[in-house]
């Protein structure tokens, strides 16, 4: 049985195996990736290119599994004597979640391995980091450490160390191109190669322009000399191969070439028209102007729990129903889904939302955000309708504003077609809580750049699912503003079914109404709204 090491004096706690992100979890027990044929050929390039360069990029296609391989290699190295090549590793991602995922990866292979050389390791510990600013403050940084019989640790840090210097051993920069300040991060970690050290720097692209694309393009012309050498893996690299296997291996279930095809092809046509976006996460060839405004780490890291996405598709035949058929219908709907949504409302905190309307081409997305008391934001679900006429949506609208708790406003898509139910609605709960909102570029000027702000202070809480992310990814840089471009993309659950950025848009609305809240709303029942204990069958028929 093999020893582990006692926690250091320094440690906070012990991170409990519950914590780790699924990526983690999902990993079969008996998988060891010593295994002939565990790594992909593109993993083991990889660990075979750090092993000759002291400057290693890879360029890299989404979920290719080079972080994989990364902690791998880290992991034999801090297991190793000084004088086998052991030394310190030291992972900086851009989300706390990465590295928590990065050391949970190095936990993993850490126990297989010595469970066959028998060698000491620690649990994982997290501890407080000293980061020595450079007017000789100090500042703490949340940090998960393994240690090693060997001496040597492994760490991943919460966030990036403003002396990125002061590390002293390998240091691998993961989503390099989404770090705030990109060229600092390189300059700082370039500078390491003077004291010994070594440098990993693994990242898809964020735009042509973006510094890390300049880092490996320079390599290539060879101004960093025989030291540093570029890995490119691209998605088809890994699907090459056996990413799709890998898969399936993960999941439990088995490959067949059927099953590959439509694997493949879904996450192809995911995308839609936005072939840049496609080519550059995938193919990793990084696309002209700005790229995207919110990176996808961003974005996977603001999804953390699968909560509630409450859709309503409807065919051309409803229109013709009756008025009380159709009415009957959405106080069915209403009933079955989304009164159970409502026990994820939380009474105490602050709520508004934001609505973008879409009649017949797109959907119409309603957003309720809950503020918490550290200004957090929280989507508990979100209600999509495609197809449904307007009186209808207007009845689930004004049904679920009669819900929210502690309700502070509202804002609505009042463009085209929107204009109408957002003057009804305001008609209804009074004007100054309801926003009618013009959607231009003036208004995107002034408030996606706060959506996103949002997003890169980790302030989001989103419901994890694929249409969602795939909205909030298609808001990109026009102009130098954050908007949603003239295109449509498919909807990922049924691909007859078109969206244009729908959630980004009703998110950010919310936002809007965050920002210009206008203090609990009441209801009365003297015809300025029905009050909170009306039935169902009141409000839509009365």
């Amino acid at each position: 049985m093999t020893a582990k090491l006692k926690p250091r004096s320094d440690t906070q706690r012990i991170v409990e195996w519950d914590e780790l992100p699924p990526s983690v979890k999902e990993i079969p027990e008996g998988l060891n990736p010593l295994d002939e044929g565990v790594l992909m050929k593109h993993q083991r390039d990889w660990l075979e290119l750090t092993g000759q360069a002291d400057l290693a990029v890879a360029g890299k296609g989404r979920r290719t599994g080079i972080t994989f391989a990364e902690a791998l290699g880290d992991t034999l190295i801090a297991a190793a004597r000084k004088s086998a090549g052991g030394d310190n590793v030291y992972y900086i991602g851009d989300t706390k979640e990465k590295g928590l995922e990065f050391i949970g990866y190095s936990a993993h292979f850490s126990r297989v391995i010595a469970r066959a050389q028998a060698f000491g390791i620690s649990d994982i510990e997290e501890f407080l980091f000293d980061d020595q600013q450079d007017d000789g403050t100090t500042r703490k940084i949340t940090a998960y450490r393994i240690r090693f019989a060997s001496s040597f640790v492994i760490t991943a840090l919460s966030s990036r160390p403003a002396n990125i210097r002061g590390l002293q051993g390998i240091v691998v920069l993961d989503e390099a191109a989404f770090h705030p300040n990109v060229q600092a991060v390189l300059d700082a970690a370039t500078a390491l190669l003077i004291w010994g050290g070594k440098i990993r720097v693994i990242s898809s692209h964020n735009g042509r322009k973006n510094p890390f694309n300049q880092l490996i393009e320079d390599i290539k012309a060879g101004r960093y000399g025989n030291s540093a050498k570029v890995l490119i893996a691209t998605f088809d690299d890994a699907v090459k191969n056996g990413l799709y296997e890998r898969v399936c291996m993960m999941k439990g279930t088995t490959p067949t070439a059927e099953g590959k095809h439509e694997w493949y092809s879904k996450i192809r046509n995911l995308y839609g028209p936005r072939k840049a976006a496609m080519r550059e996460e995938l193919d990793a060839i990084p696309r002209d102007g700005g790229g995207a405004s919110i990176p996808g780490v961003w974005i996977d890291r603001a999804m953390r729990y699968e909560r509630p996405v409450l859709r309503l598709v409807l065919d051309d035949d409803f229109v013709r129903l009756g008025d009380l058929e159709r009415k009957l219908y959405a106080a069915a709907w209403i009933k079955t889904a989304m009164e159970p949504a409502l026990k994820l409302l939380d009474p105490r905190q602050q709520t508004v939302f934001g609505m973008d309307y879409a009649r017949h081409r797109n959907f119409t997305e309603i957003v309720p955000l809950q503020i918490g008391p550290t200004l957090r934001r929280t989507v508990p679900f979100a209600v999509e309708l495609q197809n449904v006429p307007t009186r209808q949506q207007e009845a689930i609208l004004w049904w679920l504003i009669r819900k929210l708790p502690n309700w502070h406003g509202g804002s609505i898509d009042a463009t085209g077609p929107g204009q109408t139910i957002a003057e009804y609605t305001a008609d209804e709960f009074g004007h100054d809580v309801i926003h009618q909102i013009t959607l231009n570029v003036k208004w995107y000027a002034e408030f996606m750049p706060k959506m996103v702000q949002r997003f890169e202070d980790d302030d989001y809480d989103l419901p994890r699912d694929l249409n969602l992310q795939e909205d909030l990814r298609s808001v990109v840089d026009i102009d130098g503003i954050p908007r949603v471009p003239e295109i449509n993309t498919k909807d990922v659950k049924d691909a007859e079914l078109l969206r244009h950025g729908d959630f980004a848009i009703a998110l950010a609305l919310a936002e809007h109404a965050a920002l210009n809240g206008r203090g609990p709303a009441e209801f009365m029942s003297d015809g300025r709204g029905m009050s909170r204990g009306s039935s169902i069958e009141g409000f839509l028929y009365g």
